[in-house]
Order: C-alpha cells, then structure tokens, then sequence
C-alpha cells in the first residue's frame, strides 16, 4: 500500500494553522467558544463533558472524547501557551477525571 504525500497545501488555507482547525472545527465535538483560555479549570472540564456527551459524531467515549481535545490542545500550543494557562488546562484534565468518575 503505497504512502500519501502532502503537499503542504489545503485548499488555500494556510498550513500552519491546521491544528486551529481541528480545534474550532471538530468533528466529534461542539466545543464553547474560547473554552481553553477560561481560567476555571472545573468549568472548562464541565464543558467538555458537555459537548462530549452530547455529541452523536465522536467515534471515543466521551470521557477518551474530551481528554483527547483537551491534550491535543495543550500539546499543539506547546511554548507558544502561557505558563499560567497550561498550568489551568493541566489541572482541567484533573477535573475532567473528576467529572467522569475517574480519579
């Protein structure tokens, strides 16, 4: 089975942004607008739970579902993420195994 190439393009967009659109535009949650830069991480865990949950298109359980788009985000933002705004997505996946029986 022979490898795709990419050619670094997407239909005009602008190839460094591509993790953006994963973010805004997934296909398995409805995420909240700005929800990785509120400073509660309870509430940022609460809702991704919510749109986990509520989601039909995710092919995860919600808990895999919301855990995978909360370290997706804090792992593409790498140095570029504020040191105080990891540590608050950092303790939302604790909060986030909280919500989900997980701890």
């Amino acid at each position: 089975m022979a490898e795709k190439k990419r050619s670094g393009k997407r239909s005009g967009k602008d190839p460094d942004r591509w993790s953006q659109d994963v973010t805004e535009g997934s296909d398995a949650l409805d995420l909240e607008d700005g929800v990785f830069t509120w400073g509660d991480p309870a509430r940022i865990a609460r809702s991704l739970k919510r749109s986990a949950e509520s989601s039909g298109r995710r092919k995860s359980s919600p808990y895999r579902s919301a855990m995978s788009m909360l370290t997706f985000y804090v792992n593409r933002a790498g140095k570029e993420l504020d040191p105080d705004q990891r540590k608050v997505l950092e303790r939302a996946k604790d909060e986030l195994r909280k919500e989900f029986g997980r701890d």
